[in-house]
């Protein structure tokens, strides 16, 4: 078995900028089964899974390659005085594939891996020298749990020292410099001149656009 020798993906990896469609992911431990990274070709990562899903309905491994998940993080994103949850990817470039544990001479295994292998977009397996390496239970459980229950991350388009303007409250068009942005209040303060002196301004991220 030709096999990508990628290193494993690491777990703070960030986010991708494009979205991820919603995934349900069962966390049941199953014996003779395993979790597998594969790499794809950058952008692909969705592509992958819809062709790897159907390439195992029409070639029924149903019974050998059970699921397919891309791991991601939901973000509020702040875009033009608005907010909307997206899912991004925490590993780009990568999918994961609950199979069967592949083993040397078992034909069920080998046919699961040469559906997965063989499937456009897919570069490889992440693995040792020439042989795929599943995931540790532990690190797979800690990678799907977090997609469920951590919380939305607050996503900006501005940064620290940018030029901001106000669209809404009592500075309502004021220009000024982005001070500190503070993620868990959802706050930003903005460094704003008016009488002949720069006052700290405090403001929701809503009530800010980056000056243009």
């Amino acid at each position: 078995m030709a096999v990508s020798t990628a290193k494993k993906p690491r777990i703070s990896a960030r986010a991708a900028a494009d979205e991820v469609p919603q995934q349900d992911v069962d966390l049941t431990p199953q014996e003779g089964r395993q979790w597998y990274v594969i790499h794809t070709y950058s952008g692909y990562e969705n592509k992958v899974k819809t062709n790897l899903e159907h390439r195992i309905e029409s070639m029924d491994v149903r019974d050998r390659i059970f699921q397919v998940v891309i791991p991601t993080e939901e973000e509020i994103e702040i875009r033009d005085g608005q907010r909307r949850m997206v899912s991004r990817k925490r590993f780009p470039g990568y999918v994961l594939v609950d199979m069967l544990e592949l083993k040397e001479g078992d034909e069920a295994s080998n046919k699961a891996w040469y559906v997965v292998r063989n499937t456009p977009g897919v570069t490889g397996f992440v693995g040792s020298g020439n042989k795929p390496v599943p995931l540790d239970q532990a690190e797979v459980k800690q990678i799907l749990r977090q997609m469920k229950t951590e919380e939305p991350r607050i996503r900006v388009t501005f940064q620290v020292s940018e030029k901001v303007r106000i669209i809404d409250g009592p500075f309502l068009d004021f220009t000024g410099a982005v001070d500190e942005i503070n993620l868990e209040k959802g706050k930003v303060k903005v460094l704003v001149s008016f009488f002949g002196r720069e006052t700290p301004v405090e403001l929701d991220f809503l009530q800010v656009e980056r000056a243009i």
